[in-house]
């Protein structure tokens, strides 16, 4: 399966992610196991499984929010080490967005987006309200700046955390289950804004249950279990004819719902 893809990708597209034998422990608890991982620029990659599988811990390792004990993690180049400048230059490159929305609930809207900008990039405030605007008007809640997180709904929060994301001017976005947090009725629009940004040939990796969205949107769809890629494919494969039957169980269950 892995060659299959790796034909797809073809040897002339430029890797930004790479992946090698990355394991990592908690304790006694093997969460990854001998990952082996290529992402191409511009690729959308949809990663799914149950809970448990390492799925997240997976992207989170991409930005060193969790530490890899063995393997190699390169990002756009850059080895991720104990380095805490290689660390830092990937972080600025590497966008992320997750289950909960992390607002500033002290600071208004405009200035959670500002904030960043200004302390990380040493940008002056004049320039970050601009990029801000601009990207709040892009996820559609431009008129809420002058709000705070708590005035706004659990979608308009996860459309401000892309937005602030944005704002860094990332290469790459992560997203961790960015609408299990929310109602039913909010889960679309944030949905809308990421197939939005998704169109404008971002690297995206997203792990989620939305299953209508990895079809729409994925260039590439991962399964987990247990620590490991059980199975990757291109969408009309992956969920027309999944080759593995732990897939196969997993999409019968989560196809239902």
């Amino acid at each position: 399966m892995t060659d299959t893809i790796e034909s797809q990708i073809g040897s002339e597209d430029e890797i930004v992610i790479e992946m090698k034998g990355v394991n990592k422990w908690y304790s006694d608890f093997h969460v990854l196991k001998n990952i082996d991982l290529s992402v191409t620029k511009g690729e959308r990659i949809v990663i799914c499984g149950p809970s448990g599988s390492g799925k997240s811990t997976l992207i989170r390792c991409i930005n060193h929010l969790e530490e890899h004990q063995e393997g190699i993690i390169k990002v756009n180049g850059t080895l991720l080490n104990e380095n805490s400048k290689n660390i830092t230059q990937v972080r600025r490159e590497v966008g992320m967005v997750f289950q909960q929305f992390n607002l500033f609930p002290h600071m208004t809207i405009l200035d959670n987006l500002c904030f960043a900008p200004i302390w990380a990039r040493n940008m002056p405030r004049a320039e970050a309200e601009k990029t801000a605007l601009r990207y709040l008007e892009r996820v559609g809640i431009s008129e809420q700046k002058d709000k705070y997180p708590g005035q706004l709904s659990g979608g308009q929060q996860q459309r401000v955390a892309i937005a602030r994301s944005l704002c860094m001017n990332p290469s790459i976005m992560l997203f961790d289950e960015p609408t299990s947090a929310l109602d039913p009725e909010m889960i679309k629009e944030v949905l809308d804004v990421m197939i939005e940004l998704a169109n404008t040939g971002m690297t995206m990796l997203c792990v989620t249950h939305e299953m209508s969205f990895a079809r729409s949107v994925a260039d590439r769809v991962i399964f987990m279990d247990g620590g490991e890629i059980v199975e990757q494919n291109t969408p009309d494969a992956f969920f027309d004819n999944p080759r593995v039957d732990r897939t196969q169980q997993f999409l019968s269950q989560i196809l239902t719902h």
